[in-house]
């Protein structure tokens, strides 16, 4: 069983520092200061899944909704996080807007898990790259 409470597991250092910056953002900036929350915590960088099969690409404090397009083809597709190339039941082609008339067409792995951790860091910030900065697109988008 995978109880973390039993004797013999390995225990996980915490501090409330760490609690307080994952949980209560604010608070932790408004006892320890901008400066402490900034050089402890490294810039959030992720690929998650959100809802109607939607992925977000994070990097700190940015955020990029991709959107899946329908299958078109029977062909293989190749991921252009972990460059694996897979069947269309494991990839699909996402939409991301990046600009007011600027869009950009990515392939991903479906399991996005097992990508990010084929692709690692390098191949996240890689992404982000191209993706980011995402230009305003309405007028109240400044």
């Amino acid at each position: 069983m995978n109880d973390p409470h039993r004797k013999g597991a390995p225990a996980r250092a915490h501090d409330v520092r760490d609690l307080l910056r994952e949980l209560f953002p604010e608070t932790h900036r408004e006892l320890f200061g901008e400066q402490d929350a900034a050089r402890s915590a490294p810039p959030t960088l992720g690929l998650y899944p959100v809802a109607d099969g939607r992925l977000a690409l994070v990097h700190g404090e940015q955020l990029a909704e991709f959107t899946p397009l329908d299958p078109k083809t029977r062909g293989a597709l190749h991921c252009d996080l972990c460059h694996y190339t897979r069947s269309r039941s494991e990839a699909a082609l996402y939409r991301v807007q990046v600009g007011a008339r600027r869009t950009r067409y990515v392939t991903l792995c479906t399991a996005t898990e097992g990508c990010q951790k084929r692709a690692g860091t390098r191949g996240l910030e890689s992404l982000a790259e191209r993706i980011f900065p995402i230009e305003p697109i309405g007028p109240g988008d400044h």
